[in-house]
């Protein structure tokens, strides 16, 4: 049965531009054999890699220049990576491809169906970078950083596990700022302003952020499971 009230969306159009030819046979042959379908019911990372050493989840990938960068550096790990937007899957599935990556695994779709279908703590690694700020203040309640999904992160991860929030937009630092360290769970790791302010050292910059459209120079907030 469609659920009455669906959750309201966190993300705006999900395609912009015709899909190159390349990236388009991409989204007919290798899509297909690494999706995701949380709309069939729970997953198991163990059975999506046998043998991974972590999970990690990148929420919205954009392009997919970050998850893949990440995948090609750490083979052993099971990288799931969700985002809506098709332009950006037909370019992750090209990074892939060129990568020669097989540790990951896509859901082109809401991000948050894939939250709901997984086990608790079974995340090493959540990153969530450079989401839609949603600017107008009517669509706030959108923004997939906030006090709900906190709860979630921290169900998702380990002890000890990682998450990770980006944003070059001023007013949405400081309000998931705000709700991330009031959620149960969570400790921020910052002691001093450039951990915050620099780029961890394990980041790889994406297209977007080069553009730098936000009002802010970036800011990255890491906390970790407690």
């Amino acid at each position: 049965m469609t659920d009455a009230h669906p959750p309201l969306r966190s993300y705006g159009r999900i395609k912009s531009r015709a899909i190159k030819p390349r990236q388009a046979v991409l989204m007919e042959t290798l899509l297909p054999t690494i999706s995701l379908h949380p709309e069939a019911g729970a997953i198991d990372p163990a059975v999506l890699m046998p043998g991974a050493t972590e999970v990690w989840l990148e929420v919205g990938f954009g392009g997919g220049e970050h998850m893949a960068a990440q995948a090609l550096r750490r083979p052993d790990v099971l990288v799931l990576g969700a985002e809506p937007f098709l332009n950006g899957v037909a370019s992750a599935l090209r990074h892939i491809d060129e990568m020669k990556l097989s540790n990951v695994r896509l859901l082109a779709g809401d991000a948050r169906s894939l939250m709901a279908a997984l086990p608790d703590a079974c995340l090493t690694r959540v990153y969530v970078l450079f989401p839609d700020p949603w600017p107008k203040t009517r669509h706030r309640k959108r923004r997939l950083v906030n006090a709900e999904n906190g709860l979630e992160f921290v169900r998702l991860l380990k002890p000890g596990g990682r998450f990770r929030f980006a944003t070059d937009v001023a007013d949405y630092a400081d309000r998931a700022l705000e709700d991330l360290l009031k959620t149960p769970g969570l400790r921020w790791l910052a002691d001093r302003a450039d951990d915050w302010r620099i780029p961890p050292a394990d980041h790889a910059t994406t297209r977007y952020e080069e553009k730098r459209l936000g009002d802010i120079s970036p800011v990255f907030y890491d906390f970790e499971r407690i």
